[in-house]
């Protein structure tokens, strides 16, 4: 059975030229050489924003980041991103486009985080090395000009997954406030896609499958017990979390977790939006001018500039 026709018809090449890769540990380090050859950083400086490569120090190692400033103000919030790829691929660079736009129609500070990939740094690895850049905005507040109560973090998919486990471990520890998460289809349950969640037939088929899921749990996880904040959908209690802006889509492999996990927040009392577009599947995104991605763009815009109470700067504003 395929569910391609359920499908918008604009995201038809996103399917074509993406098919789902079948991951195994002797192919990882050829995948993300062949993707990180395709990666090219944008024009920073017309857009009015300062890029700058910096590291920052890790727990156990200094942690190279991408910091993203308007230029000639100082910015008013921070927003802290990771970036997707199953907990095994992926690199800060591949979402310079989007950060620099954030920076530059929101004004505010963003630090997007090389954190450590599976399988060669399992979990706990990413989760503080993410830390790391959580702590480093804090301590930067008052040189970059923010409020340190002003600082969001947020990603998409394995990202999206890891900063709704940073939300988790950051209350648990109590030092670092984050006053808002914004998640893009995050990577949430283990158990999505197996025999224990076999999860709705129709999602899943595109990009990111069940056998890739249960390829980034395994490597994540690597023998661990599942449990949170490494693994989110598994903690105890959401209580005091963050409020949460989720966005997911209706052909997602995660479409059913991200959606339990936003009743779990507002059954907890917290703010939370849920967006569930049709008609689209995994990294939609990847066909940047369709009117879906359009749409994407401008929602996350907006939802981040209200929860960091900032305004969009008018060429954002509508999709183009």
């Amino acid at each position: 059975m395929t569910t391609k026709h359920l499908l918008h018809p604009e995201l038809l090449p996103v399917i074509e030229e993406f098919e789902p890769f079948r991951f195994s540990r002797e192919n990882i380090a050829e995948f993300r050489s062949s993707r990180a050859g395709l990666i090219h950083l944008g024009d920073a400086d017309s857009a009015g924003v300062t890029r700058e490569a910096i590291s920052i120090a890790g727990s156990d190692i200094d942690v190279p980041c991408l910091l993203y400033t308007p230029k000639n103000r100082k910015p008013t919030a921070a927003y802290l991103h990771i970036h997707g790829g199953g907990y095994v691929v992926g690199q800060k660079e591949g979402s310079d486009p989007m950060n620099t736009k954030i920076a530059s129609h929101l004004g505010i500070a963003v630090l997007a985080v090389g954190y450590r990939l599976a399988p060669e740094h399992p979990a706990p690895a990413g989760l503080m090395d993410c830390y790391a850049g959580l702590a480093w905005l804090h301590e930067q507040a008052s040189t970059l000009g923010y409020d340190p109560s002003r600082i969001a973090i947020g990603g998409e998919s394995a990202g999206g997954g890891l900063a709704a486990a940073l939300a988790i471990h950051a209350r648990d520890e109590g030092k670092y406030a984050v006053c808002h998460q914004h998640l893009t289809f995050p990577m949430l349950d283990d158990r999505t896609g197996t025999c224990a969640d076999p999860a709705d037939p129709l999602v899943g088929e595109f990009i990111w499958n069940r056998d890739n899921n249960g390829f980034g749990w395994s490597c994540y996880l690597d023998g661990q017990p599942a449990s949170a904040p490494v693994v989110p959908a598994r903690v105890s209690s959401v209580a005091d979390l963050p409020p949460a802006w989720i966005f997911t889509v209706a052909m997602d492999l995660f479409r059913d977790e991200n959606i339990i996990y936003a009743q779990r927040l507002l059954a907890a009392g917290i703010q939370t939006e849920l967006v569930v577009m049709p008609g689209a599947c995994h990294g939609f995104m990847m066909q940047p001018n369709s009117s879906l991605a359009r749409r994407y763009v401008a929602d996350h815009l907006r939802a981040l500039a209200s929860a960091l109470s900032v305004d969009v700067a008018p060429a954002a504003a509508e999709p183009s």
